[in-house]
């Protein structure tokens, strides 16, 4: 069975502790845009005809009205809650915990909003107009009833990811020559040098990396097929690591373990498009100069909904 919508699910939960503040508010274009608001305006242009954004309660009055009331009369708009209490089985959650249970916890949280094939992106990386056309075509025709689950991963060069101002982790992605994804190696504190990007051992030694690898940026495309498989791993990972306050269900890793399983199978999507994000505070200059860039060019208007933003 196939679907003629389509909905742009937003991970927008993280408070963005390295930026010090709610980097989906911060405004980066030359009318007040936000990444998140180019983000919208792609997946529009691609077709896309709803957007879920998966928050926290205690950012909801803000988000929605500094981020949601700004397309409410573009595209219909719908929210979903990352709350830490929301586990399968409806276990609580140990008194200890302080911080969401990850990505793929989100991705789980929003099952309710979500009944069409969709994408999944960060709300505060920038992923270009390819991208969404990508996901968008790879979902119009999957099947939603295929076994194993249909999924696609939009994959961007390792060297384009990387921030100039310290160290981010990455899903390196394992790819056949038929551009099937095999499996995702999670890798933390991966920074540039002269000789390229590197990762630094506990040990003190030094993982090189090829600037070409293939990188996850948590966009990704699923049928809703994907919450009860997704659910399934979540209650994996919580009798395993519950009690450890740090742990998350990254979704990188689940895709992964599903992969293994063959409950699903990913297609990776080579993008030729630009990936810039906002990880430290420093990166802004950085953004905001590259959507100039791409603005004078001609592939965006200066104001992306025909006015200026509060």
């Amino acid at each position: 069975m196939r679907s003629k919508k389509a909905t742009l699910l937003v991970l927008a939960a993280g408070l963005g502790s390295r930026y010090g503040g709610l980097k989906q508010i911060e405004p980066v274009g030359p009318t007040g845009e936000t990444v998140l608001d180019y983000s919208v305006f792609d997946a529009l242009r691609a077709g896309f005809t709803r957007v879920v954004f998966v928050i926290r309660r205690d950012i909801e009055q803000v988000f929605r009205e500094k981020v949601g009331r700004r397309f409410a009369s573009h595209i219909e708009v719908g929210y979903a809650f990352q709350e830490l209490n929301h586990l399968p089985g409806k276990q609580p959650a140990p008194e200890t915990r302080e911080r969401p249970w990850g990505t793929g916890h989100a991705v789980w949280c929003s099952a309710a909003e979500i009944s069409d094939p969709f994408a999944v992106i960060n709300g505060d990386d920038f992923y270009g107009a390819e991208s969404f056309q990508q996901l968008r075509h790879f979902l119009s025709a999957a099947d939603t009833l295929a076994r194993p689950v249909q999924g696609c991963m939009v994959g961007f060069k390792l060297v384009n990811t990387l921030s100039e101002f310290g160290a981010v982790s990455r899903g390196i992605c394992h790819v056949d020559a038929g551009h099937v994804l095999k499996r995702v190696e999670e890798c933390a504190a991966i920074e540039r040098s002269p000789k390229g990007a590197r990762q630094k051992n506990p040990d003190g030694s030094m993982r090189m990396f090829d600037d070409n690898e293939v990188v996850s940026m948590n966009c990704w495309g699923f049928t809703p097929a994907i919450f009860p498989l997704l659910g399934r791993q979540l209650e994996q990972f919580l009798e395993t690591r519950r009690t450890e306050p740090k742990a998350e269900f990254y979704l990188p890793a689940a895709v992964a373990e599903l992969i293994a399983s063959q409950d699903a199978t990913v297609t990776v999507l080579p993008s030729a498009s630009t990936w810039f994000g906002i990880t430290y505070r420093q990166d802004r200059p950085k953004v905001v100069a590259a959507l100039q860039a791409l603005i004078a060019a001609g592939g965006y208007p200066k104001q992306l909904w025909g006015h200026r933003h509060e």
